[in-house]
């Protein structure tokens, strides 16, 4: 038994955190507590030596240190304040106003504005909420059937998730070991080829099937002339120049983007305190759920760098390098089975859970292929996106259903899903078909021809881990991943 557990101990290790996930327990906790009993086992059993785990309060601190995770926070605390602000409401009843002649005209103000609202919320149940509560009324009044008008409300809702500046884009690129700078870049594509394609498929809609998305009749539309033209001004150059001021000095190199958070954070407030609708009670509720969030993504982060720590001690990723690399059809079969896997995996886990315990697993061996890490992280960021959507256990199908009226069925905000499922699993394809979709801006090619050579030491008994090159500096100061 004992030599069968330690030939077997890293897919035991595996399976034991899948197992404890399966009950219930909370993700950060159960990462740690495998590890460390899976450490406390391996050292036990001869194949561990207790050193290891002596780089357990360093990796800690190294979190702790790292900068770039300060965007996490600043960018949350904008999405708050703006989505308190009342912002959601005035560019929907805007854009409602501008496109409400058209049929379908509703549709595409939900497109559009939950675009904007993912380029400067980054919050995917901010978005689903607000436009939930606002239009998801107004469509059904007017004659919207169910379907599409739920289905459209949580597809653009959940732009947010890949948009940037989306806060999963910034976990990935620090599990990554990439620049945020480059996620961002690498993504700005694929999020408006996706709020394009949602449009689309509502133009489609209005023309095979013209009844189920009516225009607003003419005494809706109680804008026009100057009045329109002066609150386009005031509701949409706003959030155009915020955008501007946090993306746009990101991309062109002149903010890093934790200083771009921080210039968010403060033209959040700005805008608040400009419109009237910032109080005490306001700042104290945003600082505390985004002190809630920031606290849910590093306890995550310092659970899985516990897991990961013994799970390479015990030679996991050579285990799930040797399961990968073996798969038939070379770089292009990894990746069918790796986007498979992760659709599935959304089926119960969510963007968070899957980033922080199979993104680190996957990324070695995709960059042992010769994918670029950006690239790689993109695509399982717009794969992931479809965790909001999945029936029954999508985040952006409940946060809908939590505010849509009574009329409105849950089998109807399920099949309202469907469609745009499928447009996300198509982008899914665009981006494996035509990598420079992502590769468009950076420096380096995405997936090169010749895979890098990478020599693995010969797994031996004792700590192979702490005997590799790859942990290098593990006890010292560790290096900055993301090259900032």
């Amino acid at each position: 038994m004992e030599a069968w557990l330690i030939a077997n101990m890293a897919p035991v290790m595996f399976m034991a955190l899948v197992l404890i996930l399966l009950l219930g327990y909370p993700v950060a906790f159960s990462l740690a507590a495998v590890g460390m009993l899976f450490g406390w086992i391996g050292i036990e059993l001869g194949m561990l030596t207790p050193a290891l785990l002596q780089a357990l309060p360093d990796r800690v601190f190294g979190i702790m240190r790292n900068e770039i995770l300060l965007a996490v926070p600043f960018f949350t605390f904008m999405g708050l304040i703006l989505e308190r602000s009342g912002m959601a409401e005035e560019l929907l009843d805007t854009v409602g106003q501008i496109f409400g002649g058209v049929r379908g005209g509703l549709a595409y103000a939900v497109v559009f504005v939950g675009a904007l609202l993912a380029a400067t919320t980054g919050v995917v149940a901010a978005s689903v909420i607000a436009m939930g509560l606002i239009s998801l009324p107004i469509m059904l009044r007017y004659g919207y059937h169910p379907r599409l008008a739920t289905g459209v409300i949580a597809a653009s809702g959940t732009l947010a998730q890949i948009v940037p500046p989306s806060l999963v884009l910034i976990v990935m690129a620090d599990v990554l070991g990439r620049s945020v700078g480059d996620m961002y870049k690498g993504a700005l594509i694929p999020g408006l080829l996706l709020t394009g394609f949602y449009a689309l498929f509502v133009f489609g809609t209005t023309i095979l099937r013209p009844e189920t998305a009516p225009a607003l009749p003419p005494e809706a539309r109680t804008l026009h002339g100057r009045a329109l033209a002066w609150r386009v001004i005031i509701a949409l150059i706003p959030p155009l120049a915020l955008i501007f001021l946090v993306l746009g000095t990101i991309f062109i190199g002149w903010a890093t983007p934790t200083e771009g958070g921080a210039m968010g954070a403060v033209g959040a407030l700005l805008l608040a305190i400009a419109k009237g609708r910032l109080n005490l009670t306001m700042l104290r509720e945003s600082m505390t759920s985004t002190a809630r969030i920031t606290s849910f993504v590093i306890f995550i982060l310092i659970g899985s760098s516990v897991f990961s720590l013994t799970f390479r001690g015990v030679d996991g990723d050579l285990w799930v390098e040797h399961l990968l690399t073996g798969l038939p059809g070379g770089v292009m079969g990894f990746l069918i089975f790796v986007n498979l896997l992760v659709f599935f995996l959304a089926f119960f886990l969510d963007f968070f859970e899957i980033s922080f315990i199979i993104l680190p697993l996957l990324a070695p061996v995709a960059a042992k292929l010769g994918i670029d890490l950006v690239w790689f992280g993109v695509l399982m960021g717009v794969n992931m996106q479809t965790s909001f959507m999945h029936p029954p256990f999508g985040f952006a199908l409940f946060y809908l259903r939590s505010v849509a009226p009574a009329k409105v069925r849950t089998v109807d905000i399920y099949w309202g899903a469907v469609p745009f499922l499928g447009i996300q699993l198509f982008m899914v394809f665009l981006i494996i078909a035509f990598p420079q979709l992502v590769s468009w801006g950076l420096d380096g090619p995405t997936i090169r021809e010749t895979p890098t050579e990478i020599s693995v030491p010969e797994p031996k008994r004792g700590s192979s881990l702490l005997d590799s090159s790859d942990f290098d500096g593990l006890l010292g100061t560790p290096p900055d991943s993301l090259g900032q």
